[in-house]
């Protein structure tokens, strides 16, 4: 499939978009009228500019309310229609979008739209271009595309068809199977947007808050199945409108563009290959997604001064130094299954990303059986591999970045609790076991506290290279404000995580985010087999455990039937408490973060709880809040 977006996706001047759209590997684009219009140049310039990129121009659009309720207004509307196709002469391209009109006079009658329609495809005959004809669904009469290809068909021309919009269509909640029995011939362009269901009117919705496909929430794989089931073999193309995409960087932003167009032809092609469903065009077919089987461990960036400190306060966590590595400056703390590296190496992208975000979760790995198999997906989704320094008779783990520019790492699943890369480090085996930890512990799930407008980029790239699932959206209530949940993981759930953003100033993610200059890890989340036991064990050795208030346990004794003895030990410790309907329940205790950048909760999963603890987040994050005012500084100002 040829692959297409339109410029109003991208941020930045005209040139810039093309450049941007050229660079991540497109076939062509869509010149949106603004954008021409903004440029300083003529359209043939623009023409070139396409050319000499590799560019094809797929589409000029929007041609707006062409139907009229008067003669003398149709004649306009054709003159109107004969300058378009002036310049699409001059830009080089021969398909022009002509949407529904939003006027409150606009036809609703077939035959008279079929009539109009007629002219305005013989017009575009005699010039050799071609009219897309797209229903908007905030249209005044035409809003579904069973309108469009009503009048499509009456008037059976061959330079009249259809444009199909995935937003316009599934907004709607309209079924796009239909679409599969239109003949493939009279579809002449289809448009491709994701978005999240908001409670919100059309219009604001299509204006705001479309996403690329793979970001949002919408069935977009059954929609460009139908159309590619139609025979559509023209271009998929990306029409983007959305505030954030505006101001993001249009380099970055049109390489997730070309990955969710990737990863949706390959979501095509599984559901046509599960159906027995031959595909009649080619479609992407990357490597499966990587079976993975848990978290294998996270990197901390650090110079020698921070790297005292954190030592002190992973050991004061519970953590031992289980190794040293063997030809670098790197120190291995571990219990059960945990690994956590920290990286004191001077020459090294650890040290670069210190300089940068200071003491700072620089890179994660993955445990997969198939590690050649993650990164060749990986690769084939436009993450390059990111190679380094290997010493002699060492482990090569390969790495791909992540959308923040930090590491993710791919490595072999551990064999009775070892890993492979344990080898590269001169180990203390008698660190490994018995610390207050417990001899099982593992991680459950990591927090990615990102900034505004990166949630989308994390959660395509979680989806599409890692073959994780969004799961829920959950709100928070942060004592300064909202912090929004974007919770992702693997099937089985042995690969947890959750995303998080808030718009607020003064909440802990956007304090986090805009003191250590952008996105970074910030709650490390650790299982173990007994919270209550680990609880214990880790007071006893002083470690800094974050105080919960008295009112929180008065008001669970009254929320939960929860037995005496076991709500006593839990106000002595800390440990917060849930219950989910299917009588999963969930113990909670968390640590007082690190240089208030990250900090770690230890987890007792009993029975199928598949939740995060949300409903105990507002008490958690008061809690930080009151231990931070305490603690670190004086509280925010209004």
């Amino acid at each position: 499939m040829r692959h297409s977006i339109a410029t109003v996706s991208l941020s930045g001047m005209l040139r810039e978009k093309l450049q941007a759209a050229a660079a991540a590997h497109f076939d062509g684009v869509e010149i949106f009228e603004n954008d021409l219009l903004q440029f300083p140049g003529t359209p043939a310039e623009v023409g070139r500019i396409c050319a000499d990129l590799g560019l094809t121009i797929d589409l000029f659009q929007p041609f707006r309310d062409f139907d009229a309720s008067t003669p003398a207004q149709l004649a306009r509307n054709l003159e109107r229609a004969e300058r378009k196709f002036d310049v699409m002469q001059e830009l080089g391209t021969s398909m022009i979008l002509v949407c529904s009109s939003v006027q409150p006079d606009a036809l609703g009658d077939f035959d008279q739209l079929a009539e109009q329609f007629q002219r305005l495809a013989e017009a575009a005959g005699r010039r050799g271009m071609y009219i897309a004809y797209e229903a908007l669904a905030w249209g005044s009469q035409i809003k579904h595309f069973s309108q469009v290809w009503e009048v499509v068909k009456r008037v059976n021309h061959r330079h009249l068809g259809l444009a199909l919009d995935s937003f316009h269509t599934l907004a709607l909640r309209d079924d796009p199977l239909p679409i599969a029995q239109l003949p493939g011939d009279k579809i002449f362009f289809v448009q491709l947007a994701d978005a999240p269901w908001v409670n919100t009117d059309v219009l604001t919705h299509s204006r705001h808050y479309r996403c690329f496909p793979g970001q949002g929430e919408f069935e977009m794989a059954r929609f460009t199945r139908a159309v590619l089931d139609a025979g559509y073999t023209g271009p998929l193309s990306l029409e983007i409108f959305n505030d954030e995409f505006r101001a993001a960087p249009a380099r970055a932003n049109a390489v997730d563009a070309k990955r969710s167009l990737l990863w949706l032809e390959d979501q095509v092609r599984q559901s046509q290959a599960r159906d027995g469903v031959a595909c009649k065009v080619p479609l992407f077919a990357p490597p499966p997604p990587p079976v993975l089987t848990g978290w294998a461990f996270v990197e901390f960036a650090v110079d020698p001064a921070a790297g005292m400190r954190l030592a002190a306060w992973l050991q004061a966590s519970g953590f031992r130094r289980i190794g040293h590595h063997r030809s670098k400056n790197v120190d291995l703390y571990g219990q059960g299954e945990v690994r956590l590296i920290v990286n004191l190496e001077e020459d090294s992208f650890a040290r670069s990303h210190f300089e940068l975000h200071g003491t700072s979760a620089c890179a994660v790995a993955l445990a997969t059986p198939d590690v050649a198999g993650a990164l060749a997906r990986a690769e084939a989704l436009q993450c390059p591999r990111v190679a380094g320094r290997v010493g002699h008779n060492e482990l090569t783990i390969p790495a791909v970045r992540a959308p923040d520019g930090s590491l993710v790492y791919f490595c072999a699943t551990p064999q009775a609790g070892r890993y492979a890369f344990d080898a590269d480090f001169a180990m203390d085996e008698s660190a490994l076991k018995g610390g207050p930890l417990g001899d099982t512990a593992r991680f459950d799930h990591l927090v990615q506290a990102v900034p505004a407008g990166q949630v989308e980029p994390w959660v395509l790239f979680d989806r599409a290279v890692l073959g994780l699932v969004p799961e829920r959206n959950v709100v928070m209530h942060d004592p300064y404000g909202v912090i929004k949940s974007r919770e992702i993981e693997s099937a089985d759930r042995a690969v947890r995580v959750s995303i998080v953003v808030s718009e607020r100033d003064n909440t802990s993610v956007s304090r986090a985010v805009s003191r250590f200059r952008g996105a970074g890890m910030q709650q490390i989340a650790l299982a173990v087999t007994d919270l209550l036991a680990t609880a214990r064990a880790l007071k006893a050795q002083g470690a800094p455990l974050l105080p919960m208030p008295d009112n929180y346990y008065d008001d669970l004794a009254a929320r939960y039937d929860i037995d005496a003895e076991l709500l006593a030990a839990m106000r002595a410790l800390g440990i917060l408490y849930d219950r989910e309907p299917n009588g999963g329940e969930l113990l909670q205790l968390y640590l007082t973060p690190f240089d208030d950048r990250f900090h770690f909760e230890l987890v007792e999963r009993r029975g199928p709880y598949a939740g995060y603890g949300a409903p105990n987040a507002p008490f958690r994050l008061a809690a930080m809040a009151q231990w931070r005012q305490t603690a670190c500084e004086s509280p925010p100002g209004p």
